[in-house]
Formats: structure tokens, C-alpha cells, sequence
């Protein structure tokens, strides 16, 4: 703990949806939903105006589309979001070298190793001009904690959502946490959560007053002890710059199972394709290539093979991964494949003769991907999965050559509807065509901010503020 508010904890608010409304003036204001959009999609993440509707992350889409029938429901662009997330990541690193990112919206910055913060007065200024900065670069809201600790600088960006800023001054840590949720807590999920509501402890203050000796006895030594200092306030965690990539993995989730075995091959090769992809793109190798199954009574299996050398080499994978899938039995149907690569090395080993010199499969963790899909030729015998007319996902972008930039509000029945807009345009014009229209094609979103123009756009969050807010995120 320190003697002062230093840590900063930033996490930007409803990060996805909020680029969407960003990037899509016809839906500022209105509920976001962004998620897969097929039968089995989930939500990733729902606008502040979503969420007045019950709707919040991990839902199921269709429960969503139950609970908030006219909300805009759109697929991620994380070629958008990961762009943004290098403009917010980069103001962090104007202020700290110990930058520790969580996620694209999310890090902790330890301001007292840039020199930018010593004191109470000088961290809430620091922090003040960080959510002005990202605004002014991005259009998009933040909202920060600062405190003493990891832990404390995170429970104070909670508070603050959305769009705020709060501060844990030392030696007030036990008073601010006393009445909040036990859940409140880094590793108190739903199942540790509810165990100790059956035993009376349902509030931080209750938790610290059950003492060590008792947590420890409900839940063993290291979880118990753990808890308990939490519950004090106590967290003596650095805020580390570089976190190593563990694993890099793809998995596709299919709307209807799949029980053709010629099928899953090919979509084996495919995620294969894809996971070198991401591996070659993060600038690794690995040497542990898994395969991950969940069948159709959502039992999943993950199986893995260990190569003499670390590869990036597609070939290597896919008949690595082709190798696991033989001892998978698929009988009844596929709901999800994935492929995985980990025990990552930043070099290759050239000649690895993996298909005679791996070991035997086993046993692995599954990890959880998704990466843009390249053209993969379908094995002999098996159908091209083109469709036979082009399909578009809401929310993608599209460039007509007439009527320039614009997304996918929808499509069916042979025809798609394009809203063409700009971040910085007014809401525009719908106009419909056919799927196969030569003069539309697919097209890489535009930057939330006019490059000729650094100035602010609409105020995005003039009605995230108001109501009530159900869920913070």
C-alpha cells in the first residue's frame, strides 16, 4: 500500500458499443448491442442505453433481442477497436513508463515511476486531464480510479462509471469498502460469493470482521488469507509493464452442429489457417498446437501436441491439429472447434519434422481466440462454404463507389440496407441494393475523428449519464 493515490486504473466505458455509436451518428443515443448475431451469438457488450433493457455482456443474443427489441444489434470491428485502444494506450504511456494493459479498454498506470503524480492534489489533476485527453483523441469516455493499490484503484474506477473520476485517499480504505458487496472483490465469483452468503457474510465489512482464522477455515489458506487482506484494503501488487502473451488461439462457435467428419476437417484446416495468422501477426512461434471440441451436449475436449522446436509454419499445424482431431470422436455433432498454439518463443525452429517427431497428444486448457478469416481452398470432395450471394453482417463497414463510405444496417431476401455516414457527418441516408451489387464492396472502418479535424465531435455521452444505470462495465 502507499502513502498516496498514485496507481491509476483506467477503464474505458461500454468500450465496443460506444465505438460503434462513435463511428455510427444515426445511433448516438439509441441501444447498442454489440455481439454475435447468429442463433447461438452472445453479447459482448451493450451501451448504457441497452442496459436500461436488462441487456449486459455474456447474454445470450436472442434473450437480448427479447428484452430489447429495437435496439441495434451489430458484429464487433476489432480492427476499430484495437485502433482506438493505441490512441488511449499511448496517452497512458505519455504519463507513466509502468503502463499494465488489461485489455483494448482497460490498464493500470503507476504514476509515481513517471513522476506525473506524488500526492492526492497532483494524482486527481493527472487523472482529470487523462479522461479530457481521451475524449479530445478519441470521443470516447473513460472512467478512472486512483488509490493506493491495484485493487483499490479498480474498485474506485467502478464507482466513478460511467464517465467519472473518483479517489481513494489512504487511510479511508476500510470505511469506503465496509458496505459494498462482498462480490465486489477480485476472486469472489458467483459460487464464492454465494458461500459465503450461506454463512452470513454478505458485505466487505462483515468479510474483514469474519478474521483470517475463520476465511481460512471456509476456504482453505490461500484463497482465505487472500480475502481477508483484500477486505482490509490491503494489496501490495506492482503494476507490471509487459504481460507475455501465454497462448494464441481461434475458435468459430457454428449456428447449426456440424456431424459431417469431412466438414470438421475442413474447418479444423481453416482455424489452423487463421491461428498462424495471429501468431505470425503477435511475432511468435510456439511449440504446443491444441485443438479444442465441444460437442453437442456441451462436453468440451481439449487435446494437444508438443513439436521438437517452436513453428509458425501453417502446414506444421494443420496436420498437427488434423492429428488431435482423429483421436476426437465426433459422433453426434460439433457445436465449436478451436486451435491453439502455445509455449510461445520469438524465433522459429526451421527443420522441425513435427509430423514424425511430436509427442503423443494430451490434455490441455483451452483458451479462448477469434481472428479475421482468410481464404482457405476446400479439401477434395467438400463444398466451397461461400455462400452463392455475398452476405453482410450488420455493423460491417462497405464503400459504394457512388455513394462512398457506409455499414450494414441489414440484409435478406437478396438484398442488403446501407446507412452511408461518417463519424463526423450527421446521421445519413438508407438506400437498398442487391447482395451481389458490383458497386459495393466490403471496406476498412474510418477513424472516429476527421484527420484534417482533431477537434471534438458530438458529445457521446450526453445521454449515458441519465436514467438509471443497472450495470457498470
Amino acid at each position: 500500500m502507499r502513502a498516496a493515490p498514485t496507481i491509476l486504473h483506467l477503464d474505458m466505458d461500454a468500450f465496443y458499443a460506444s465505438a460503434e455509436q462513435a463511428a455510427k451518428p444515426s445511433l448516438r443515443g439509441k441501444p447498442v448491442i454489440v455481439g454475435g448475431l447468429g442463433p447461438r451469438g452472445v453479447v459482448a457488450t451493450a451501451s448504457y442505453e441497452a442496459r436500461r433493457f436488462g441487456v449486459h455482456s455474456a447474454m445470450p443474443t436472442a434473450q437480448a433481442r427479447r428484452l430489447c427489441p429495437n435496439g441495434a444489434y451489430v458484429i464487433p470491428r476489432f480492427t476499430l477497436y484495437r485502433a482506438v485502444s493505441d490512441q488511449v494506450m499511448a496517452l497512458l504511456r505519455e504519463l507513466s513508463p509502468l503502463v499494465e494493459p488489461l485489455s483494448l479498454d482497460e490498464a493500470f498506470v503507476d504514476l509515481e515511476a513517471g513522476g506525473t503524480a506524488w500526492d492526492s492534489a497532483s494524482a486527481r489533476a493527472v487523472g482529470e486531464r487523462l479522461r479530457a485527453d481521451i475524449r479530445a483523441v478519441t470521443g470516447l469516455s473513460g472512467s478512472v480510479g486512483l488509490a493506493g493499490s491495484k485493487m483499490l484503484a479498480k474498485v474506485a474506477s467502478e464507482e466513478a462509471k460511467p464517465d467519472g473520476l473518483l479517489l481513494i485517499e489512504p487511510g479511508t480504505e476500510r470505511a469506503l469498502l465496509a458496505p459494498m458487496s462482498v462480490r465486489t472483490l477480485p476472486g469472489v465469483g458467483p459460487a464464492t460469493g454465494e458461500h459465503l452468503r450461506r454463512a452470513g457474510i454478505g458485505t466487505v465489512g462483515e468479510l474483514a470482521e469474519a478474521g483470517e482464522d475463520e476465511l481460512v477455515r471456509m476456504l482453505g489458506r490461500s484463497h482465505g488469507v487472500a480475502l481477508y487482506r483484500m477486505a482490509l484494503g490491503l494489496d501490495d501488487r506492482a503494476v507490471v509493464a509487459e504481460r507475455d502473451a501465454k497462448s494464441v488461439s481461434v475458435e468459430d462457435t457454428f449456428d447449426v452442429d456440424i456431424h459431417d467428419r469431412i466438414r470438421i476437417r475442413f474447418e479444423v484446416q481453416r482455424l489452423a489457417d487463421r491461428c498462424v495468422q495471429r501468431l505470425r501477426a503477435s511475432g511468435h512461434s510456439g511449440r504446443t498446437i491444441v485443438l479444442k471440441v465441444r460437442r453437442y451436449d456441451f462436453s468440451t475436449l481439449t487435446r494437444s501436441e508438443t513439436l521438437r522446436g517452436p513453428t509458425d509454419d501453417p502446414a506444421v499445424v494443420r496436420e498437427a491439429a488434423a492429428r488431435l482431431l482423429e483421436g476426437v470422436d465426433t459422433t453426434g455433432g460439433v457445436r465449436l472447434l478451436g486451435v491453439g498454439v502455445s509455449g510461445l518463443a520469438d524465433y522459429t525452429q526451421e527443420d522441425l519434422f513435427a509430423q514424425s517427431l511430436a509427442t503423443e497428444p494430451d490434455g490441455a486448457p483451452e483458451a479462448p481466440g477469434g481472428a479475421e478469416e482468410p481464404a482457405v481452398p476446400a479439401p477434395p470432395g467438400v463444398e466451397p462454404e461461400a455462400p452463392p450471394e455475398r452476405h453482410w453482417a450488420a455493423g460491417s463497414d462497405v464503400r459504394h463507389a457512388l455513394y462512398g463510405p457506409g455499414w450494414v444496417q441489414g440484409s435478406g431476401v437478396g438484398r442488403v440496407t446501407v446507412r452511408f455516414e461518417q463519424p463526423w457527418s450527421p446521421p445519413g441516408r438508407v438506400r437498398t441494393f442487391r447482395v451481389d451489387d458490383p458497386e459495393l464492396e466490403p471496406s476498412d472502418p474510418l477513424p472516429l475523428r476527421e484527420r484534417a479535424d482533431p477537434g471534438p465531435v458530438t458529445d457521446l455521452t450526453q445521454d449515458l449519464t441519465q436514467g438509471p444505470e443497472p450495470r457498470k462495465s
